[in-house]
């Protein structure tokens, strides 16, 4: 056992150096629990540092009409862009706060995604808002940012189901000292259902710190992250036809795994054609099946924020702590 503990450290070592230069691709070190993953992920697979020396690297959103990836460095206050054979680029600066008095010290935004008319969408975390980015002049427009006259806390990230409908989680993140800001009017930290008619509705205050969010292929299970190091588990809850949200289930619980000593919470994550889940959590990047089975990890060497599928869809975007990674499958995201 301490031979095998020794040569796994020596790996994720050897990993780490390795991914040190821009553009290196590596095999990467898979935790294989299950025969199931072999069809998901390649007994080859690598992965493929394509940038680096960021800050902190969150909420990637592959635009399919564009072939280009847009992610959020959150203390930069900057959306970047990165496209296969241009490289990176700044695509929205300032992307979030704009004045000089904020209530914390993360004042970019965090989860993106886009619409049904191909508008950019953003947890903006800063500004303590869901917004719509108007591309023409580079404007947006406040989707919400108060329930029952309060203001959120900072939204954090987001995804959008085929009515029109937009869940999002509200943990504190956003706020220097999270839940004892003074400048926090919540008492609860939510996970909340805009409607296309812009009522907003509360999922749940249940949830100490709600984090990443993704709906299932069929949009009937909404899953929600939770980045509690005391109770890191990922719920589900069903969807109705019509968007209303019921239940809530305990789907994986990551605790063993930080007991074993990996590093990290369950945070952003993203879901395959096959309802597999791709969540960023203790190790890397754990494989779940639909039933909540753990298939295995694609280990990152690093603390690994958010997950995207891209490219032609079996293409796996990684924001990892100050990297952008890529790592493709023998799968690919819904719609692809």
């Amino acid at each position: 056992m301490r031979t095998s503990v020794a040569l796994r450290s020596l790996a994720l070592l050897l990993l780490s150096i390795a991914a040190s230069a821009t553009g290196s691709r590596l095999a990467a070190q898979v935790e294989r629990l299950d025969p199931a993953l072999d069809a998901l992920v390649p007994a080859d697979v690598r992965l493929e540092r394509l940038v680096g020396k960021l800050d902190w690297c969150e909420g990637p959103a592959w635009r399919r009409s564009g072939g280009y990836l847009l992610f959020s460095d959150i203390p930069q206050n900057t959306i970047y862009r990165w496209k296969e054979g241009e490289g990176l680029s700044v695509f929205l600066r300032p992307a979030g706060y704009i004045r000089n008095d904020p209530a914390g010290v993360e004042l970019g935004t965090n989860g993106l995604t886009f619409d049904a008319q191909d508008r950019l969408v953003m947890a903006d975390h800063g500004n303590r808002q869901i917004a719509r980015l108007d591309e023409k002049n580079f404007t947006r427009v406040t989707l919400a940012d108060r329930y029952q006259g309060k203001r959120l806390n900072s939204p954090n990230d987001l995804v959008i189901h085929s009515n029109g409908d937009i869940y999002f989680t509200d943990p504190p993140y956003g706020l220097r000292d999270l839940n004892r800001n003074p400048a926090k009017e919540l008492d609860f930290n939510g996970v909340y259902r805009l409607t296309a008619a812009g009522e907003l509705i509360l999922v749940t205050r249940d949830l100490t710190f709600p984090n990443g969010i993704a709906l299932s292929p069929d949009e009937r299970t909404l899953y929600v992250a939770v980045s509690d190091p005391q109770h890191p588990v990922i719920m589900a809850y069903d969807v109705a036809p019509a968007g209303g949200v019921s239940g809530g289930r305990v789907f994986f619980d990551a605790s063993p795994l930080q007991r074993a000593g990996k590093r990290g919470v369950p945070d952003g994550m993203t879901v395959d054609a096959r309802g597999n889940l791709f969540s960023t959590g203790p190790g890397g990047v754990l494989v779940i099946s639909p039933q909540g089975k753990h298939l295995g990890t694609i280990v990152t060497g690093q603390t690994t924020s958010n997950a995207e599928f891209g490219d032609d869809g079996s293409s796996l975007y990684l924001t990892a702590d100050m990297d952008i990674i890529r790592v493709r499958l023998t799968t690919k995201g819904i719609g692809f």
